[in-house]
């Protein structure tokens, strides 16, 4: 055994065991080396402006979106509600990558410890599943008030909003344990180096020297329940309110109620799109540059929280009146 060191593109050292067959195995690496944008790394500061954008506009924006549901108490109903949930989601799926991948990008700062990669591996993937079961929640909600508007408020009380939450809240922290349990029972050999801006599931357990196809397998089955099922309850419910949208006999009243779904639907768009896009160039672009893989990764996670505040905040009257009300009346 002797000690050897692997001279990166980067322009770092890192040392770590081998063997002369290049088979050492290392349980739990203390860390691993994230190197951000491979073959991009001379624009990394230049990558990092619209990416410290987005992540101000997502955090500015869902933030305010809190405050003006917590303290307007006209917004304190099921739409809202699922609103808040939505907004709290991509503050913590958005926190969840941008501070490491910016230092990365501007203090070369790329190791991140073993737990500290599970941990976030584990945030990214729970809460991208967690906003996929918001959406059809709130899919839910517009079936109910459009096609049975007398008992939305018996259907959709508080405490059921309350179960609903719990249980896309559960739903998608259970379906993500595996992924990090299976991360941290793997040995690791070669390498500790992840080609990547932040710690994703199949980068990292590729990483593994042993048979990797049950973390292959459960991640496609958790992409197949969450896309899959999501989209068909979704299109489901949509279905039947446009079935009820064009029995309506005025053509003004038609998109009146149409109008109440825009902004859930524009921010469904921005979510499964950039999640398809993202999963269809992984699996199938293997010819696909690896920077151009990267960049989507983050993309499909980047591009959800920081649309969401903007789609509400223009397209949902209530949430615009408010914003524009505080804003007039901060300056008076």
């Amino acid at each position: 055994m002797k000690e050897t060191s692997l001279y990166l593109r980067v322009g770092q050292l890192l040392p770590y065991a081998m063997s002369d067959s290049n088979t050492t195995v290392f349980t739990n690496p203390s860390n691993f080396i994230l190197l951000g944008i491979p073959g991009l790394e001379v624009a990394h500061v230049w990558i990092s402006i619209p990416f410290c954008t987005m992540y101000v506009i997502a955090l500015v924006g869902n933030l305010t979106i809190l405050f003006i549901i917590k303290r307007e108490q006209s917004l304190h109903g099921p739409m809202y509600y699922f609103l808040f949930m939505l907004a709290t989601t991509d503050l913590v799926l958005s926190t969840s990558i941008l501070p490491k991948s910016l230092s990365i990008f501007w203090f070369n700062s790329r190791e991140i410890h073993f737990n500290a990669c599970l941990t976030q591996l584990y945030f990214i993937h729970c809460f991208s599943v967690i906003e996929s079961g918001i959406f059809v929640a709130m899919a839910f909600d517009r079936y109910v008030a459009i096609c049975h508007p007398l008992r939305h408020s018996t259907i959709l009380t508080n405490h059921a909003v309350a179960k609903i939450g719990l249980a896309v809240f559960l739903r998608g922290g259970i379906l993500v344990i595996p992924h990090p349990v299976l991360a941290r029972w793997r040995p690791y050999c070669r390498s500790n180096v992840i080609p990547h801006t932040h710690c994703e599931h199949m980068a990292v357990v590729k990483l593994a020297c042993s048979d990797i196809s049950v973390s292959s397998y459960y991640g496609l089955f958790v992409v197949f329940c969450v896309i899959g099922l999501d989209v068909f309850f979704i299109g489901l419910s949509y279905l039947q309110i446009l079935r009820a949208i064009f029995g309506l006999p005025r053509k003004d009243a038609r998109l009146k109620t149409f109008g109440t779904c825009s902004s859930h639907l524009c921010a469904i768009l921005a979510f499964y799109i950039s999640t398809i896009l993202s999963s269809l160039i992984y699996r199938f672009g293997q010819n696909v540059p690896l920077h151009f893989h990267v960049l989507t990764a983050n993309v499909y996670l980047l591009v959800p929280p920081t649309l969401n505040p903007i789609i509400y905040g223009v397209l949902n009257k209530q949430i615009r009146d408010r914003l524009f009300w505080l804003f007039t009346h901060r300056g008076t």
